[in-house]
């Protein structure tokens, strides 16, 4: 026999927005699913040049820009998941990585302190990111497609290390 399991009153009064009389009705919100959070992340991801773009193509201004954006964006998610989630870990590290990357580039008041600063900051960023979003897909089970997936390591991107 199988034990069913517990929904508390509380999680159930979240989601029902009303009630309808003479016959009875409820009208009900079911909870997001992870997946699906997680989906739409990389959904808005995949447009990000910052993560993909050749680094001779990319401009600081652009980029602090799109940084700014992916961090957001990764808030607005985080709020959408459930504390226990397994994704939180990821969004949280790809969001700390948006952070490291913005007060590298902003410390001492200069754009850029030395002539490599910013093509070093954004391959940490990329790196950073990519094993999240590898983790991420892997976890969720979740396709990584378009320029997206060149932000994937080539060590990721190989079949035997997803399968593993």
């Amino acid at each position: 026999m199988s034990r069913a399991k517990k929904i508390a009153f509380k999680e159930i009064a979240k989601r029902i927005t009303g009630f309808s009389l003479p016959v009875f009705g409820i009208q009900w919100n079911p909870p997001e699913s992870e997946r699906e959070v997680v989906r739409e992340t990389f959904l808005f991801l995949e447009d990000r040049r910052a993560l993909y773009n050749d680094f001779a193509h990319e401009i600081d201004y652009e980029v602090l820009e799109s940084i700014l954006s992916i961090r957001k964006e990764l808030t607005e998610a985080l709020k959408r998941l459930p504390e226990a989630s397994k994704a939180v870990p990821y969004f949280k590290s790809m969001r700390a990585a948006c952070r490291e990357y913005l007060d590298a580039t902003r410390g001492d008041g200069r754009r850029w302190s030395a002539p490599f600063s910013f093509m070093t900051q954004l391959g940490r960023f990329r790196t950073i990111v990519g094993m999240n979003i590898a983790h991420l897909a892997v976890t969720f089970g979740i396709d990584i497609e378009g320029e997206l997936a060149r932000v994937v390591l080539p060590e990721v991107q190989d079949e035997k290390y997803l399968e593993a």
